[in-house]
């Protein structure tokens, strides 16, 4: 029985593991942290699961915006001077990325068979693992000020239609009726009724390692530091106390996945652009949807701990000091959206949380084998999809190798396109 190690238990390792284990190998887990706890990217995202999120970060003329990242340390993307230095091949790459609408269109295809079907996958695996009520099908409200605010989106909103993706265009009264809490300054929406929403994504994460391991996965706390190698094959993943045998290797390790990846003989340009959420506690209102205001750039959903506000991107490595008045910023901008929250929160009522997500330049994850050894195969780089693609993304992985047929092409996803 082929035993392989799949490093990291976030959304794409704990999912890529159960996968496996359906197709008979022996899987080891190796996570340093706990799975689905506060140090993971996938406890603290939107919640999010949306097969329209097919439109990257960059876009034909993002470049304009570059000076104001760099001003606005509070803005929904900044750039922390200290840091420039250091990610300028990453930016640089970033906007070549989405200079023309034809290399946006590409990625937006190339993204959409990742995120297909997202919700209900989850809630496939979800049930499997007895958390079946977190995930949730209702659909997710793009609200704007007004229908010219939506119209400036037009190249976004048509290269979705495009891939597949429909939706219902809500006036200010139907919009008022479907969301009530919703402050009247915005008057147009867009209901994507595909969409759907994993309520605790920490808690999910965490059921699904469980199920792995009752299912006859090894979860073992320890960290990947590299792999032993011998000629074209894998005989071991290095770890920080020791070697464990293994003849192939997963690397689903997120924003720390770049170090392996050269361990395994490819330069993958990966960056964490780091989120931050704010959880209210008792905010006096309950939408009964996850909405997307266009002027926040930021997801406001309810799960069992509150009202989330999560978003943001700054890009500031692994190792900066949280900035928490980002944090603040979401808490605050709740009240424009929803005028019913308290406006002087008490702080025991707020919580708030800092996280990294794995991003590549191009948006596209790296999924495939290592060009120094292909019994190492890639599993991350999935930026702001990795909840959302974290079920098709293991399926693939599963697939490759056990040398199954996939009804996904991974050919855009490999890491020799850098």
């Amino acid at each position: 029985m082929p035993h392989v190690v799949v490093i990291g238990a976030g959304i794409v390792g704990a999912a890529t593991a159960i996968e496996l284990l359906r197709d008979g190998h022996r899987v080891t887990i190796l996570e340093p942290g706990e799975p689905g706890g506060e140090q993971a990217a996938s406890y603290g995202n939107g919640t999010l699961l949306n097969p329209s999120s097919v439109i990257p970060m960059s876009s034909p003329g993002i470049w304009r915006r570059v000076p104001g990242w760099l001003a606005d340390p509070l803005g929904p993307l900044a750039i922390r001077w200290r840091y420039l230095p250091r990610m300028l091949p990453w930016l640089v790459r970033f906007l070549r990325a989405g200079a023309t609408e034809a290399r946006l269109a590409a990625t937006a295809r190339a993204l959409r068979p990742l995120l297909l079907d997202a919700p209900d996958l989850h809630r496939r695996l979800a049930a499997e693992a007895g958390v079946g009520e977190l995930i949730t099908r209702q659909g997710v409200l793009f609200v704007f000020p007004s229908r010219a605010d939506f119209e400036a989106e037009e190249l976004a909103w048509r290269l979705r239609r495009q891939n597949g993706v429909q939706w219902l265009e809500l006036s200010a009264d139907e919009l008022r009726q479907r969301e009530p809490t919703l402050s009247r300054r915005y008057t147009f929406a867009v209901l994507v009724e595909e969409n759907g929403q994993c309520r605790d994504p920490g808690a999910y994460v965490a059921a699904l390692v469980r199920h792995a391991v009752a299912l006859g996965a090894e979860l073992r706390r320890d960290r990947a530091v590299g792999f032993r190698i011998e000629g074209p094959r894998l005989r071991a993943v290095r770890t920080a106390t020791g070697e464990i045998a293994a003849d192939r290797a997963v690397i689903a390790a997120g924003a720390w996945s770049r170090r392996l990846a050269r361990e395994a003989g490819d330069h993958v340009p990966l960056e964490t652009e780091r989120g931050y959420h704010a959880v209210i506690a008792d905010s006096g209102i309950a939408p009964r949807y996850p909405i997307m205001p266009s002027d926040g750039k930021m997801a406001c959903v309810m799960t069992p701990q509150g009202l989330r506000l999560a978003g943001q991107v700054e890009l500031a490595g692994l190792d900066a000091a949280p900035n928490w008045q980002r944090a603040a910023v979401m808490r605050d901008f709740a009240r424009q959206v929803f005028p019913d929250v308290p406006a002087d929160l008490p702080e025991d009522k707020v919580k708030v949380w800092m996280g990294h997500r794995p991003s590549t330049p191009d948006g596209l994850p790296c999924i495939g084998p290592a060009s120094g050894c292909p019994d190492v195969v890639y599993a991350f780089g999935h930026g702001h999809v990795g909840l959302t693609a974290g079920a098709a993304t293991a399926r693939l992985v599963a697939d490759m190798i056990s040398g199954k047929h996939s009804s996904i092409g991974a050919a855009p996803y490999s890491a020799s396109r850098f």
